[in-house]
């Protein structure tokens, strides 16, 4: 009996663990991806019951949002509301749709980015009852999440020395608790937390770089809590309670072109970029602070801003340069190339049922099974013409329903597998 308490247990305990860990993609509130990259920031859904194949044509339209302004904003999702983000003439906005795309608040958030490939880079980060943005010129601003209303705002690029880099400021926010965490870049602040209530400043860390084009992740590894991304010349980590530079290593890439959000997994972080290529390192801890070494490099995959996700034990992305910009699968532990495969053309990813969905910048989607052995595409469609620029937003996949953002146009697909 004391055997059987023993195992009842521990697979409670660990049926516990999985459950928090999961964040699944839809809770008492409805379909939940209330940031950049999902309720994980890892960009991989727990969902299940979807289509493993697209009928001819592809899913199901279910409707088009018009007139969101122009940009590259995705799409994050809490309380059956959808928000996203634009240009509107020389304004930024903020827009919240309502699950069948009808504009419910739109708001203006700062000046609208104008320079090269004008339009808005981050995605919306939801918190409870608030919605946190920050524009491409450093206009960082809290929202109410049903109606719109502004709460709170600071620029900073301004509060905090920093300048902005070439194609403009495109994290997406991350909250850690009570703080709200940005990285400007600046002299007197390169990555800031602030109090997520009042945008009262917590601490300040001087990286001695200016912003990269990542989004910051925060981990924790042997009680050690800590927000790691990369500046525009080097990956760094900083202690998540303190503020403290743990370290800087250099990571230098064409044009300073340093947009992936770093992978983490069991000690080991990994970033790619263009021309730089591929790089793991394992953080070691001790006596609360933490050092990085090198496990492998590799020029096999050069990610440009589509993301790369880590599955199993392989990662999956798209290369820019390198392989004739081809989508490449590499072992996570040993940083081997498994496969170089053309797909649907460069471009970004998300996983949802088990497999990759996969967005070329050219406007051509597809569903692709994950496997080291082959990119084996077994559906895709061509999108709908009519926004301008690239696809440049991240898929997300919520809800059994897939969304894609050109533009100023938002589609939502039925992706739910017939019951």
């Amino acid at each position: 009996m004391q055997s059987l308490r023993m195992i009842t247990e521990r697979f409670v305990l660990v049926a516990f663990v999985v459950a928090c860990l999961a964040g699944p993609a839809a809770g008492a509130d409805g379909p939940n991806w209330p940031q950049f990259h999902g309720p994980r920031r890892d960009n991989v859904s727990t969902e299940t019951g979807l289509l493993k194949r697209w009928p001819e044509g592809g899913p199901k339209l279910l409707w088009t949002a018009k007139g969101l302004g122009h940009g590259f904003s995705g799409v994050s999702i809490a309380r059956g509301l959808i928000y996203t983000a634009g240009n509107d003439g020389n304004d930024t906005v903020v827009t919240a749709l309502d699950a069948d795309g009808r504009t419910q608040w739109r708001e203006k958030v700062g000046e609208a980015w104008k320079g090269s490939h004008p339009g808005t880079r981050a995605t919306p980060t939801i918190d409870g009852d608030r919605v946190y943005y920050e524009t491409p010129l450093g206009d960082l601003v809290c929202l109410e999440a049903k109606t719109g209303r502004k709460l709170w705002g600071l620029n900073i690029l301004r509060k905090f020395k920093g300048k902005n880099i070439t194609w403009a400021l495109s994290e997406s926010l991350l909250i850690d608790g009570e703080r709200v965490i940005c990285c400007p870049g600046g002299t007197e602040g390169g990555v800031v937390a602030l109090d997520k209530n009042s945008g009262e400043v917590v601490w300040t860390c001087v990286t001695g770089d200016r912003a990269g084009y990542a989004s910051p992740i925060l981990v924790e590894q042997d009680r050690l809590r800590m927000i790691l991304t990369l500046t525009l010349k080097a990956m760094v980590g900083v202690h998540a309670d303190t503020g403290k530079l743990l370290w800087r290593v250099e990571h230098l890439s064409y044009a300073d072109e340093n947009v992936l959000k770093p992978v983490y997994r069991d000690g080991e972080v990994f970033v790619s970029t263009v021309k730089a290529g591929s790089v793991k390192w394992r953080i070691d801890v001790a006596d609360g602070s933490a050092s990085v070494e090198e496990l492998w490099r590799s020029k096999q995959m050069d990610n440009h801003h589509g993301g790369v996700v880590l599955l199993g034990g392989c990662l999956y992305g798209a290369s820019c340069v390198y392989n004739g910009a081809k989508w490449i699968c590499l072992d996570w532990r040993t940083g081997k190339m498994q496969y170089a495969e053309r797909g649907v053309g460069k471009g970004s990813l998300t996983v949802a049922g088990g497999m990759l969905y996969t967005l070329g910048e050219k406007g051509r989607m597809g569903l692709v099974t994950p496997s080291p052995k082959a990119h084996t595409v077994v559906s895709s469609f061509k999108l709908p013409e009519g926004g301008k620029g690239r696809w440049w937003a991240h898929p997300v996949v919520c809800g059994g329903r897939l969304y894609l953002r050109h533009g100023e146009f938002l589609y939502a697909y039925d992706v739910r597998a017939e019951k």
